[in-house]
């Protein structure tokens, strides 16, 4: 038999307390075997590029993490970008309402940093980008949209899994990802790092 043929097989770390990855993980079978909550500084870095963005908080997340020698930590970051400006998790209703004003009737894009330490210390992380286009919001429809409270909490002011899949009116790319974790890519990472899937 080859060396480590009979090692059990790695454990699966989600840093996230995110219940949208955990249930995107669930849709292809996988279930963590502990969840932990990093804390990181996640401000944007001056100039700062969303793909860059996404990209190294990721690897961030999944670098703070304790892991023990049998553990695949797993790691994501979402933000929703118009041009080159990223639009973090609105401050208030009053910021909701401005996200939600220079997402309307326009692309953007939504990207997702994915990050994911092997059991042998192996480093991959990815950043998956996919274009949203949102129709032209009327004053009626933000106000309703603040009023259900859905958007505070999310990347853009905005959860597509929610009422705002109402506004999309063409989406290229992954839309897990506009979830908040691409299932694609994310689970070609974790067949890489001995995470074994059905």
């Amino acid at each position: 038999m080859p060396p480590g043929a009979d090692a059990p097989a790695p454990r699966l770390v989600l840093a996230s307390t995110s219940p949208r990855r955990r249930e995107l993980l669930a849709r292809i079978g996988v279930e963590p075997h502990r969840l932990a909550a990093p804390d990181i500084d996640e401000t944007p870095l001056k100039g700062e590029r969303p793909r860059d963005y996404v990209a190294r908080l990721a690897a961030a997340k999944a670098a703070a993490v304790e892991r023990a020698p049998d553990e695949v930590v797993l790691a994501g970051d979402t933000t929703v970008a118009v041009g080159q400006r990223i639009l973090e998790k609105p401050a208030d209703e009053a910021d909701l309402r401005r996200m939600l004003a220079l997402l309307s009737g326009r692309r953007h894009h939504v990207w997702s940093g994915v990050s994911v330490i092997a059991a042998d210390g192996t480093r991959r992380t990815r950043a998956v980008d996919t274009i949203v286009a949102f129709k032209p919001l009327s004053a009626a429809e933000m106000d309703w949209y603040v009023a259900s409270g859905e958007g505070m909490g999310k990347a853009g002011g905005y959860a597509i899994q929610g009422r705002a899949e109402a506004f999309v009116r063409y989406l290229a790319g992954s839309h897990s990802n506009v979830v908040g974790l691409p299932v694609f890519e994310t689970r070609a990472m974790l067949v890489s790092a001995g995470i074994v899937l059905g």
